[in-house]
């Protein structure tokens, strides 16, 4: 009987890991196509030229998110694995707010107020993999007054940690 969620467990993470291959859409393919292959992106965004923003995210619980700007006449660009730190590491340059993050990196996995009530932030955390390996939350905290972007950085994701999971011993 314990092997029941075991295996639901591993469908769902081998599921979500046959997903990966978004990447492999080369620029200029129609977004018509790529939403047939795909499904809908799960957010779009505006952009100035009269284009706009594709984000196909696997949040709250998949570890995965690819976006891709589309142009004005509908071809995609390159789609790019966005829950990577090297893509995080955008949030250190200009001013990011919460419309700005989202367009960027998709709906986070959970969004929380932390700290004491002197320092209290509000922070997004997205469900990744770093490295291909570990299983993390990138945390991105906002000022809670300008909800500007003050910092981020990883933490082990508490959804993998084995004393949350009885049922595997």
């Amino acid at each position: 009987m314990r092997l029941a969620p075991l295996a639901l467990v591993t469908s769902v993470c081998l599921f979500m890991a046959g997903c990966t291959s978004m990447a492999e859409i080369p620029p200029g393919t129609s977004m018509a196509t790529v939403q047939t292959q795909y499904g809908k992106p799960t957010l779009t965004c505006p952009l100035p030229d009269g284009g706009f923003r594709a984000v196909w995210s696997q949040q709250p619980f998949g570890q995965y998110a690819w976006g891709t700007n589309v142009s004005p006449n509908g071809d995609v660009d390159v789609v790019v694995q966005l829950l990577a730190d090297p893509v995080f590491r955008q949030l250190e340059e200009g001013v990011w707010g919460p419309e700005r993050v989202t367009c960027e990196f998709g709906p986070p996995a959970d969004i929380a107020g932390v700290g004491l009530p002197s320092v209290r932030k509000t922070v997004w955390s997205y469900r990744y993999k770093q490295h291909g390996v570990w299983n993390m939350m990138m945390n991105v905290f906002f000022d809670p007054k300008t909800m500007i972007v003050v910092d981020h950085y990883p933490s082990p994701d508490p959804m993998y940690e084995l004393d949350r999971w009885p049922f595997f011993f």
